[in-house]
């Protein structure tokens, strides 16, 4: 039976989800053609995270959940209708009176040497058309006005002709046939004139439902999610909910407040240098800044291009334009990044590639909804091990480690940079944290190469060379807060390599770090730890051994050293350096056996504590010595009695 059922749990999954590019493929598309109910219920998430902190406060001062809930999307979208009433009427002034300005938009046209034939006279054209329909539909005017701009029209339109005519000097073609369609029936122009309208009504009327349902249900809708990951991923889904939501909600509140604050100092700097409708551009400034890259571009834009049209010289556009530039860069180079730049967690190139992916996917409605969308995702990635891809191509914390940047330098042979890498890491640091923090992982990185093959002699001679000339470099550095103690060290330390090159290299490091304590070293190469140099080492019994081992194969090197030290030396302190391993000390040294270490650490940091501490103990010659003298008089103190 349990043959047959290991078929089944295999395939519990689903077909897709072993095919990882077929099951995202899928999403996808079901994201473009759902996109009528998915875009809504986005829209009512984002304005969850954005109103669930002011419903959560009015609830801690005991209103109840409806209550609260009514309250504050009363105030929220009255708020946005307001605004939108005042953005869409002052439109309505603005084309209904920009034909007014054509004197000026054509002597600035002339100044630019640009004919009213070309492509901007004939986008003023059109302009002037949809003024007057504006004006016809809206606000009735007198018949001379009427007369007035159709006479206007008309002489453009003569202008243009003849200037086309100037221009290409063709044969005359023959009379086009103009089809004529029929009559329009009231059903179909109630249609026309009524489905742009009730269907954003539609729309916003569906997020207002959704926004609604998830702020007085949001333990509900978290419970959900908690089922559908299973308990025994209740922590971790846990986690992911509460990060996204401080993560989104932080963000949306700062920067509604931000925007808000850029369109109301923007419409006060239009105002007092005296640009109509200033109400307009400053809303308008302030709402297309939440979408990424081209909000900008064309909030300043629009009320650039409006100048011009209306002033009769270049000092107001002027005007405007370092009005905006100067809140622009105020605003994201100070406020954002002090207020929430690094509080999203998306890199910047992230944000640009989630803009671009969102509007071709659903539109505009996407441009807005890219940076939300894309923080939920790099917090799936954060704490779902199978999408953790999404957290370092989309997060701005997926940076290399030192040790790793450091060490890839070295693999390009771009010795500047190593150098350049070592400085930044050691400022205003002592030399140990260099020497554990970058050096000693990158010779077992290295190590780790070579004893793979993928390490040449080229590569590294060069890598053994760049740190060798490091490590002379800084032989003369002053740590902040220096070791060095008054009294003189009681005990030479010895320092040896347990097998290669790395660890000799590892082994210098350790040395030269005793010279900078204070400690009186010596630091024999592989070739020199023979027994003769090992039994008169062991004359005195004070002596400190310490063997550096690097990994791999790090501890049958080490132990084999070990044995051979022990041999000549009994009585001695031996230190084995197991430099950048993870195990337990403890644990390590019953692995050694008769090689006896007195101590295993596995950084440098450790090794330089270990020997001050044994500094500062007394030393197994003057406790032998004590123990000798003590023995006489217990002797004497058995026989008197």
């Amino acid at each position: 039976m349990s043959a047959k059922a290991a078929p089944i749990a295999r395939t519990r999954g689903g077909w897709l989800a072993g095919e990882p590019l077929l099951l995202i493929a899928a999403i996808i598309l079901a994201l473009y053609f759902a996109r009528a109910i998915v875009i809504p219920l986005a829209f009512a998430i984002v304005f969850n995270f954005l109103l669930a902190p002011a419903v959560t406060l009015l609830e801690r001062l005991h209103f109840r959940r409806g209550l609260a809930v009514l309250a504050v999307i009363l105030v929220f979208f009255s708020g946005v209708g307001t605004v939108a009433w005042i953005v869409a009427r002052q439109i309505v002034h603005v084309v209904e009176t920009l034909p007014d300005y054509r004197g000026n938009i054509q002597d600035k046209l002339n100044r630019l040497h640009t004919p009213m034939g070309g492509a901007a006279g004939r986008a003023i054209l059109s302009l002037e058309e949809m003024g007057v329909e504006f004006s016809s539909g809206s606000n009735p005017v007198t018949a001379a006005a009427q007369e007035n701009l159709a006479q206007r029209s008309i002489a453009s339109r003569r202008h243009l002709s003849k200037h086309a005519a100037e221009e290409t000097a063709e044969p005359a073609k023959p009379t086009q046939v103009e089809v004529v369609q029929p009559p329009i029936t009231p059903g179909a122009y109630l249609k026309d004139m009524l489905l742009p309208i009730l269907r954003p009504l539609g729309i916003a009327a569906i997020v207002l439902v959704f926004t609604i349902y998830i702020l007085i249900n949001r333990e509900d809708l978290r419970n959900r999610l908690l089922l559908l990951a299973g308990i025994g991923h209740l922590n971790l889904m846990t986690q992911a909910l509460n990060d996204a939501a401080q993560r989104i909600s932080r963000y949306l509140v700062m920067q509604f407040l931000v925007n808000g604050c850029f369109g109301l100092l923007f419409g006060l700097g239009l105002s007092a240098i005296g640009i109509p409708d200033a109400t307009l551009w400053g809303a308008l400034a302030g709402l297309l800044r939440i979408v990424p890259y081209a909000g900008v571009i064309v909030s300043g834009g629009l009320p650039l291009i409006f100048t011009i049209a209306i002033s009769p010289g270049w000092k107001q556009p002027l005007a405007v334009l370092g009005i905006f530039l100067l809140i622009e860069i105020v605003t994201a180079y100070v406020v954002e990044p002090w207020l929430y730049g690094s509080k999203t967690g998306v890199g910047s190139l992230a944000l640009l590639a989630s803009a671009i992916f969102w509007s071709t996917l659903w539109g505009w409605p996407g441009l807005v909804l890219a940076t939300p969308l894309t923080v939920c995702l790099i917090v799936m990635g954060r704490y779902i091990p199978q999408m953790s891809f999404l957290h370092v191509l989309l997060g701005d914390d997926a940076e290399l480690e030192p040790e790793a940047r450091f060490y890839e330098r070295l693999l390009a042979m771009d010795q500047a940079e190593v150098r350049t890498i070592a400085e930044r890491y050691i400022a205003g640091k002592s030399l140990v944290h260099l020497y554990d923090g970058v050096l000693l992982p990158s010779l077992s990185m290295a190590k780790q190469d070579r004893q793979k093959g993928s390490l040449d002699d080229t590569h590294n001679n060069f890598l053994s060379m760049s740190i060798s000339e490091l490590m002379a470099e800084y032989s003369e550095w002053e740590d902040p807060e220096p070791n060095r103690e008054d009294h003189n060290r009681s005990f030479p330390v010895v320092c040896i390599a347990a097998n290669d090159s790395s660890d000799e290299m590892s082994a210098t490091m350790l040395a030269q770090l005793l010279e900078h304590t204070g400690f009186n070293t010596i630091l024999l190469p592989i070739a020199a730890v023979t027994p003769e140099i090992l039994a008169r080492l062991a004359k005195d019994r004070n002596t400190v051994v310490c063997i550096s081992a690097l990994p791999p194969f790090a501890f049958t090197a080490a132990r084999n050293a070990c044995l051979r030290v022990r041999e000549q030396m009994p009585q001695n302190r031996i230190l084995i350096g197991l430099w950048q391993t993870p195990e337990e000390t403890d644990i390590l040294k019953s692995r050694f056996g008769a090689a006896r270490p007195t101590a295993i650490v596995s950084t440098l940091s450790e090794a330089i504590s270990q020997i001050a501490a044994w500094n500062e103990a007394p030393s197994p010659e003057r406790s032998l010595n004590a123990s000798k003298s003590m023995r006489p008089a217990r002797a004497d103190a058995v026989t008197a009695e």
